[in-house]
């Protein structure tokens, strides 16, 4: 078996065309690194270098198994660093980014759980599509729960694995002091107020499609991307808005919500993993956060 310090020992010979820079650079003695390239040739079974008094010249199975080697020792770099992000993640150390929404349902994971595993999970939250940039390369999250609403605009790297985790139908809200609005006929909903994300979001441009598809031009009383400061607004009586399921767990508003079946739209969730960082410990939380 060839040892990867005598191929990391050639590379830097040929590159540098000598023994002596070699060593040099490698923080060895010149004997180290002959002892090394004369191992390396009886291993080899060839003759490596073409010794004389005062240089040493590579031959050509010399430059053919450095440029050999060259691959060889980037891969066992690239599974040393692997191996180590693998080791790192297995003791429960998880960097999971949610969206903002989904913060009750990862709260009711993480209260079922001991606390010694509890204490090995950091959590960052934010939109969606600030949460995919710091996925990539170089990017210090392990795993990320996010929504796509329809074929919106969210893009993320090929590379990350994804794992559906539910379908968040919306839902119409509405003040509860409003006239009784069943059947909910889209001929009573044109000149309602209602609460639009803010324009020029990937939400609010699906949304206007939405409304467009039933000839509706609602007039927009309050403009909010955030469901909890929405649900105030509703509860205020300032207008109804387009409310998901896994926003309104649990609300304790006094508001109305409708279930419209002509409506029909939903939100997408499901988790993006940089395959390096997947450990059972992660598995298993994305498991535990299905909805």
């Amino acid at each position: 078996m060839l040892k990867p310090e005598h191929l990391r020992t050639l590379r830097e010979v040929v590159q540098l065309g000598s023994f002596a820079a070699a060593a040099n650079r490698l923080g060895y003695t010149s004997s180290a690194v002959s002892q090394q390239m004369a191992a390396l040739e009886r291993k080899m079974g060839v003759k490596l270098f073409d010794r004389s008094a005062h240089s040493v010249l590579p031959t050509s199975a010399a430059e053919v198994l450095a440029r050999h080697a060259e691959t060889v020792l980037m891969d066992i770099e690239r599974m040393v660093a692997t191996v180590q992000a693998v080791h790192r993640n297995s003791g429960g150390q998880i960097h999971l980014g949610i969206f903002p929404s989904f913060a009750d349902v990862l709260a009711g994971v993480l209260r079922r759980m001991e606390p010694q595993d509890r204490a090995g999970i950091k959590v960052s939250v934010a939109e969606s599509s600030q949460l995919i940039p710091r996925l990539g390369a170089g990017g210090e999250m392990d795993a990320a729960i996010v929504y796509q609403v329809g074929n919106s605009g969210l893009s993320w790297p090929s590379a990350l694995g994804r794992h559906w985790i539910a379908e968040d139908r919306y839902k119409i809200v509405h003040p509860r002091d409003w006239l009784d609005l069943e059947p909910y006929r889209v001929e009573q909903l044109v000149d309602l107020p209602w609460i639009m994300h803010h324009p020029g979001s990937s939400d609010a441009s699906f949304f206007d499609s939405v409304f467009a598809r039933w000839n509706l031009r609602p007039r927009v009383a309050c403009y909010s991307d955030d469901f909890k400061i929405t649900l105030t607004m509703v509860e205020a009586g300032i207008g109804a808005a387009l409310v998901t399921d896994l926003a309104l767990r649990g609300h304790g508003r006094d508001v109305v919500v409708a279930d419209v079946p002509w409506l029909n739209t939903s939100r997408s969730i499901f988790s993006l993993v940089r395959p390096e960082r997947e450990t059972a410990s992660l598995h298993s939380l994305l498991d535990a956060l299905a909805v």
